[in-house]
């Protein structure tokens, strides 16, 4: 307790704000954010709630303001997320918060006093400085998608984002947000609520910024969510090439959750399962 205190004083001291996330054994802790409690099955990165293989992968419960928001599968060996799983449940009126990048003062290993803290398992916003690859941060749980303000500000972790290709972000990866954003408005639970599970991954490529962080080669997006005016099961997926776009009206398909699967097994890992339940 005592180092980990350390840890959070040494980074207030560095001028490193950080987010109070745990990182966990298992999805359990924050299971809400995945439809009926079930996490993806991602062979050999995570199954049954839990990493294959947590010498690399970690699992994020993250926590802002004294609450769970969202949920991420991180790995530590190309610092960058592996997916964030959120709920959306309608866009809160409230204007892009103005909030510094945070860091997770978990992810990397404690350190005895005095010693130059090196974040071997994480990015920092440095490392996005004076890049060469005209890359910015990109969500992986848009602050455009949260219920209110808080959530928005909680998204603003360097956990939940990836380097991104600046016009890909703003262009047609933004455009899509919005869309899928007005789809899921019409998921209503049998409360009458808006609800949809969502999942945003991101598929490592074979750059790096400043010899550390992997720069995807593609990010994808996939909801499933329960329309009870018309009493089916809704679910629709996207992804989308980490290049730069010469046009402001690029826009991404639509695909279905098995398009995705099947894109995801030839692109990256075979015979994922993004849900379990009756998305189709």
């Amino acid at each position: 307790m005592k180092m980990r205190q350390f840890v959070i004083s040494a980074l207030l001291v560095l001028g490193f704000p950080f987010i109070m996330t745990e990182v966990v054994t298992s999805f359990n802790s924050c299971k809400d954010f995945f439809l009926d409690g079930q996490p993806p099955v991602i062979p050999g990165i995570v199954r049954n709630s839990v990493s294959k293989d947590e010498n690399r992968y970690r699992l994020i419960c993250q926590k802002y303001k004294n609450a769970y928001r969202f949920a991420t599968l991180y790995d530590i060996a190309n610092k960058i997320p592996v997916f964030s799983a959120y709920k959306y449940t309608g866009k809160g009126d409230f204007k892009r918060p103005k909030i510094k990048w945070m860091i997770e003062s978990e992810l990397d290993p404690p350190v005895a006093e005095m010693t130059v803290l090196t974040y071997a398992n994480q990015a920092i916003s440095e490392d996005y400085q004076n890049n060469n690859y005209n890359v910015n941060r990109g969500h992986l749980f848009p602050c455009r998608h949260a219920a209110d303000v808080v959530t928005a500000k909680s998204t603003f972790t360097l956990t939940n984002a990836v380097p991104q290709k600046k016009s890909f972000n703003e262009y047609s990866w933004s455009s899509m947000e919005d869309e899928t954003k007005n789809i899921m408005n019409t998921c209503k639970n049998n409360n009458n609520e808006v609800l949809a599970h969502v999942l945003t991954g991101a598929i490592p490529g074979d750059s790096k910024l400043k010899q550390k962080v992997n720069i995807p080669s593609y990010m994808w997006m996939a909801f499933c969510c329960y329309n009870s005016m018309e009493k089916k099961w809704v679910s629709q997926a996207y992804w989308g090439e980490n290049i730069e776009e010469d046009s402001k009206n690029k826009t991404i398909d639509k695909k279905s959750l098995q398009e995705i699967q099947e894109f995801l097994g030839k692109a990256w890992v075979k015979n994922v399962q993004l849900f379990k339940k009756d998305c189709t």
